[in-house]
């Protein structure tokens, strides 16, 4: 074949590849300097980093202000679905998961009004730090002597930094499917969600934000009638 640089053989005569052929083989091979692709290509992987930065930034601070890494039970559990025990909000996930899957179809949808011009992965960075921030608050003595003065949440000690750390990634899961999906297919899943997990455990977004905000005895009854 023309232009092929494998062994010949003409006859009785044995036929080397041509120096040349093989050098430019080489020469193809060689190793470009990082400098040579585009910068556009090196700065690729940094906006995804920058999200992970932040979730690891927020378990960095509730390791400092003393929260648990894991249960104290000393295991770690995909799903825990017991809410009376000490062991809900210490693993990876449980009912109020749910919750936080919301909190990015929420989150989704006021900073695709209030920040449309802002890039999806900057929205999505923004969602992140509303999502740690709340995290760090809800772990301070304040909130946590809260629920456990105004709901049934009487083993409530705080969350393991395990769990608020796939808190936050259920909120970025929730946030991306609602950049997926149509308007009215993530609110008739967030309905479905609220109705069911309502249904199972006497609780979920709506009834833990009222009975942080505004107590009712009717509330906590019911839910401990459950």
């Amino acid at each position: 074949m023309r232009g092929s640089s494998q062994p010949m053989v003409d006859g009785d005569r044995f036929h080397l590849p041509s120096v040349n052929a093989c050098c430019s083989k080489v020469l193809d091979l060689q190793v470009r300097p990082l400098s040579a692709y585009p910068a556009a290509m090196k700065a690729s992987r940094l906006p995804a980093l920058i999200p992970i930065a932040a979730i690891l930034a927020f378990a960095l601070i509730l390791l400092f202000m003393g929260r648990e890494p894991i249960c104290r039970c000393g295991t770690v559990k995909l799903w825990h679905g017991i809410v009376n025990s000490s062991e809900n909000s210490q693993h990876i996930t449980d009912w109020y998961s749910f919750s936080h899957i919301i909190h990015g179809f929420i989150f989704y949808g006021l900073l695709h009004f209030a920040g449309r011009r802002f890039s999806f992965g900057t929205r999505l960075l923004a969602a992140i730090l509303i999502e740690g921030v709340w995290e760090v608050f809800e772990n301070t003595d304040f909130i946590i002597n809260r629920y456990r003065e105004a709901t049934i949440s009487l083993d409530y000690y705080g969350d393991s930094v395990l769990n608020s750390v796939f808190d936050i990634v259920a909120m970025v899961a929730g946030f991306y499917a609602a950049s997926r999906l149509p308007v009215l297919a993530t609110i008739i899943i967030a309905v479905i969600f609220e109705l069911v997990v309502g249904y199972l455990i006497r609780d979920n977004l709506t009834l833990n934000i009222i009975m942080l905000l505004w107590p009712l005895d009717a509330i906590k009854q019911w839910q401990a009638a459950g």
